[in-house]
């Protein structure tokens, strides 16, 4: 048997329910929106990783850079190096080479002047020889400006004799190969000369042959 509805009722009871419905609506559409789009605890994590992510990447990225330019600077200096040695090897080298011309040079002419004054030797004994009543004759003035000439060329050469007569006896320059008392003198005083040193700029090249008083 079908219970018949009761037209005056049926509407109340249908609006009851709409306004039971409503605030839940309500409530819903007035929800917070910083609790509706505040994220969860796996995407905080997720968005605070993302940045130290990117910062290592960065810091990786930085470090091959900077390795890199260490490597080229390494070769750099390293070239670097090696050219400043070879210049001071080059400098050394031209310096060494420059001293041993220099010595060479000079050994050579020690050689040749000391085998020269043997003839300046013979020239002032020559000079001395000649008598008093040709000395102004031509050959003793052509003996004269040769022996001038001479002596020029050694001066120019670095060559000076070594004073003797007179001054006080020095071994370092002198050959003392005899000895003689004389007042006249003062205490190891060069009496005569026998044979004439010279030098050679600041070296000996042959001493003085001298006799030396008291």
């Amino acid at each position: 048997m079908v219970q018949e509805m009761n037209p005056d009722t049926a509407p109340a009871d249908e609006a009851e329910e709409m306004t039971q419905e409503a605030p839940a609506e309500e409530e819903a559409g007035t929800q917070e929106p910083g609790t509706q789009d505040a994220p969860g605890p796996d995407t905080a994590k997720d968005e605070e990783k993302a940045p130290e992510d990117g910062a290592q990447s960065e810091k990786k990225g930085f470090f091959k850079k900077k390795e890199k330019k260490d490597k080229k600077d390494e070769q750099i200096a390293d070239l670097t190096d090696k050219l400043k040695r070879q210049l001071a090897e080059f400098e050394n080298f031209r310096n060494r080479t420059e001293r041993e011309k220099a010595q060479m040079y000079s050994v050579g002419a020690r050689e040749v002047i000391e085998k020269i004054l043997p003839v300046v030797d013979n020239f002032e004994r020559g000079l001395k020889s000649i008598p008093e009543e040709e000395q102004g004759g031509p050959v003793a003035s052509g003996m004269e400006m040769i022996y001038k000439q001479l002596m020029a060329v050694l001066t120019d050469l670095g060559v000076t004799p070594i004073d003797a007569v007179g001054q006080e006896f020095d071994p370092e320059f002198h050959n003392a190969v005899m000895h003689v008392e004389d007042g006249e003198l003062g205490e190891n005083v060069i009496a005569e000369e026998f044979q004439k040193g010279y030098k050679y700029k600041d070296a000996v090249l042959r001493h003085s042959m001298v006799k030396v008083a008291n």
